[in-house]
């Protein structure tokens, strides 16, 4: 497959082959945030917009995929909750699900207005989002801090097309205190649980730094994020064990093992919760390839600092996923529990379409789930957002 020179943002300069992983440490809020400016860019919208109205492929088919599904419906009524309990798995499930799904649904009706200007998506999305941000109060029990995350991955994603492309929204102060009072204090200070949860958690204060202009809040993910990306994906180059989070004393070899869910071989592309099931790690891979974008958005690419482990965390997982060959003893112990999501479009469009970097299984998975829809969690409508977006 064909390799085309790679050309970053910050002009450096990679060799062939891999992309390098080591870079600065320090890493700053860009000095004018640009809007709309999380997950996907104005330019990356005007791509996909003039490719919907040419009817071109996977587009169109993708675009009425999000179209005819139940989160586009103009009949849907907000459910708002005061104070919303979530407890492990979402049991009890006291307004967790609506929360997600009118999170998810206002980004759906957020791109629907951009692509087609039909003014009743973006008022709906207006409607969803100021029912939460006039009623909500509180996230409650073990998995608030992860419902969070998910809910506040969403809403920002619909609040920066909404205000900064459409623009006639009244209450939009009244979202971005509740982003603020709400959300951001539940998740602020990271976590110490499996990966996912702090990767959900980095991309929702990024998201939330963004829409509120806010520097401090986005460098603080930005601070979590250069922790929990090397800690949650295993390169050769970490050595014989992957590297940790300090604060969670994985002291020794016995303990990183439990914490990588009983994996004690560790391979180029392996995560740490690859051994759990391919749904968490997917998650995790999610979030990553998304605070990545929202960072090449912002004017700061951190691809060669990452992007590395965003390659070969898609394709490990890819190359396993398509079932094509026995799972070895020495992984998970022979026995892996699939169940991917549509999480591919977003790194595999950044680190093929732009970087030209081959990614067979990965491609080959992508491809073949086209046109990727939503988790019902946080992720939705990338083949429409993503696929093959050069912008």
């Amino acid at each position: 497959m064909r390799k085309k020179p790679l050309i970053l943002a910050a002009c450096v300069l990679l060799a062939a082959g891999a992309l390098s992983n080591q870079a600065a440490a320090t890493s700053t809020a860009p000095a004018a945030f640009a809007h709309p400016g999380v997950g996907v860019s104005r330019a990356q919208l005007d791509f996909v917009r003039s490719k919907v109205q040419a009817g071109a492929e996977p587009w169109t088919t993708a675009f009425n995929q999000a179209k005819n599904s139940s989160y586009a419906s103009l009949s849907r009524t907000p459910s708002p909750r005061a104070i919303v309990e979530c407890g492990p798995y979402s049991n009890p499930n006291y307004g967790c699900t609506n929360e997600r799904e009118d999170a998810i649904a206002a980004y759906t009706d957020a791109l629907l207005w951009y692509l087609t200007r039909d003014d009743r998506y973006a008022q709906k999305a207006i409607q969803l989002m100021d029912a939460w941000s006039a009623t909500i109060q509180d996230h409650t029990n073990s998995n608030a801090p992860l419902q969070t995350a998910w809910a506040a991955s969403s809403w920002p994603k619909a609040a920066e097309i909404i205000k900064h492309a459409y623009g006639n929204w009244p209450n939009a102060g009244r979202f971005a205190a509740m982003l603020r009072n709400v959300y951001l204090p539940e998740i602020i200070n990271g976590s110490n649980s499996n990966g996912n949860w702090e990767l959900s958690m980095t991309e929702a204060i990024q998201g939330i730094g963004v829409f509120l202009d806010d520097a401090a809040v986005y460098d603080k993910a930005i601070a979590l994020y250069r922790v929990r990306v090397p800690a949650f994906v295993y390169l050769a180059s970490d050595g014989a064990l992957p590297k940790t989070k300090p604060s969670q004393n994985l002291n020794t070899r016995e303990k990183i093992v439990a914490y990588w869910q009983g994996q004690d071989t560790f391979v180029t592309g392996l995560t740490q919760e690859t051994c759990r099931d391919f749904t968490h790690t997917g998650y995790g891979i999610s979030s990553i390839s998304h605070v990545l974008e929202t960072s090449r958005i912002q004017g700061i690419d951190l691809y060669p600092e990452f992007g590395e482990r965003l390659r070969q965390a898609l394709g490990f997982q890819s190359r396993w996923e398509r079932n094509l060959e026995p799972v070895p003893s020495w992984l998970c112990g022979g026995t892996l529990h699939r169940g991917l999501g549509p999480i591919t479009e977003v790194g595999y469009n950044a680190l093929h379409t732009r970087l030209g970097y081959a990614m067979s299984n990965t491609q080959a998975l992508t491809e073949s789930r086209r046109p990727a829809g939503s988790n019902n969690l946080f992720v939705a409508w990338e083949t429409l957002t993503h696929a093959e977006n050069p912008s």
